[in-house]
């Protein structure tokens, strides 16, 4: 039953949609699909009157259709920043700039401190 419904979702639905979407489950008269986002899932929303008359057409007593979103790409790979040298004419306009601030500014503390733990990373490459 649930592959009858998924070949017959994908021969509603445009290929965009489709693409996008998938049928999960089907209990109880209710047709579950998944949708990649909110997007989608409003669209199908949109949609479920008919696709409900074209499920009932293959036979499926379909009396409702679930819509939920449900993203299949989990990020595997963390993001994480890569450390840049800071060149000389930003490091002296951010030291510039640290100096300008108030003397218990938390943001001239972070800039400062940027600007040393740059300092003593180039200063270990370059040996």
């Amino acid at each position: 039953m649930l592959l009858t419904l998924c070949s017959r979702f994908q021969t509603i639905v445009p290929s965009g949609l489709g693409a996008s979407a998938r049928v999960a489950n089907f209990r109880s008269g209710i047709v579950v699909i998944h949708a990649e986002n909110g997007a989608v899932a409003a669209k199908l929303r949109q949609m479920s009157r008919r696709l409900s008359d074209e499920f009932k057409k293959v036979g499926v007593e379909c009396s409702d259709i679930e819509i939920k979103v449900q993203p299949t790409q989990t990020f595997e790979h963390s993001i994480t920043s890569t450390e840049k040298p800071i060149s000389a004419a930003a490091a002296t306009v951010l030291g510039e700039t640290a100096q300008g601030m108030p003397g218990n500014s938390l943001l001239r503390a972070a800039l400062e401190n940027l600007l040393q733990r740059s300092a003593r990373k180039a200063a270990t490459q370059e040996k």
